[in-house]
């Protein structure tokens, strides 16, 4: 497995993104992979691993407020949607990504979608893995919580709160050596948990759901839903709706939650190399 760590400038602020690198020329998209909450890009380890030796290009970023990225204060970065997803395209342009299959997952993993609905030219292929889809959806009261004035503070800078929302949102127990990397960008600076808890208050996630319920009943682009049917925050109704769009397939893990990736990978990972590699 050879994942390289590396960094990038995008608007004066540094983005942390992990990427592997075909040894040999692909003409397949390269691939982006973007992350929900609390997560960062070490949740996607074990798939990049997969699509290095199926030698593809892909690359995982940890999103602005996350990870090893820049935490920037709120008066530098507002932590809307609409920040987020003006964040992304900058950086796709910076990367020099002309082209792409994207893979989404989890709350913030929608700013990927409101960004494949927006410029849907850029986007090869699209998978979705448990990520809100629709105006019925709202933050679990795990994370509603972060955003309480005075509480929310308190609660977003204690790291466990990476170990309890991972742990109950996969409902698997994780590696102490996993829940470790997680807790990293806790233990080193409270600027973290500054973050999450603009994101939280800033999202607005019903008017990104509007724009993503509507966009994806009509979106023409190949897409592959893989849904974890045991989530304990998200429905299977509404994806279940989607099939209905002749685009879109669905395939389902029954005994998988929110974080299928985390234990779910040898079931995924051939879902998805088989349908970034179809022509």
């Amino acid at each position: 497995m050879s994942i390289s760590e590396k960094t990038i400038n995008v608007n004066s602020l540094k983005w942390f993104y992990r990427e592997v690198t075909p040894q040999q020329a692909s003409d397949t998209s390269p691939v982006l992979l973007l992350h929900g909450l609390p997560s960062h890009s070490y949740t996607w380890r074990q798939l990049l691993s997969i699509l290095d030796d199926y030698n593809l290009k892909a690359i995982a970023p940890d999103w602005l407020g996350s990870g090893s990225s820049d935490k920037p204060s709120q008066r530098e970065f507002a932590y809307t949607s609409e920040a987020y997803l003006k964040a992304l395209s900058d950086l796709i342009q910076a990367l020099e990504l002309e082209k792409i299959s994207l893979v989404v997952q989890g709350y913030l993993g929608s700013v990927g979608l409101q960004y494949a609905l927006r410029f849907p030219n850029t986007i090869d292929r699209l998978v979705i893995l448990n990520t809100p889809l629709s105006t019925t959806v709202k933050l679990p009261w795990m994370m509603q919580q972060w955003g309480i004035p005075l509480a929310g503070e308190m609660l977003t800078q204690d790291p466990i709160l990476v170990d309890r929302t991972l742990e109950k949102g996969s409902g698997f127990v994780i590696s102490d050596h996993d829940l470790a990397m997680y807790r990293q960008p806790y233990l080193k600076s409270s600027s973290v948990g500054r973050a999450l808890v603009s994101t939280i208050r800033n999202l607005k996630l019903s008017e990104s759901m509007s724009e993503i319920e509507k966009g994806l009943a009509t979106w023409e682009k190949p897409t592959l839903i893989i849904w974890g049917m045991a989530d304990p925050w998200l429905s299977s109704t509404d994806v279940n709706k989607l099939k209905e769009n002749k685009n879109i397939e669905l395939a389902t893990l029954e005994e998988a939650k929110h974080y299928p990736q985390e234990h779910w990978n040898k079931e995924i990972s051939p879902l998805i190399v088989n349908f970034l590699g179809r022509r």
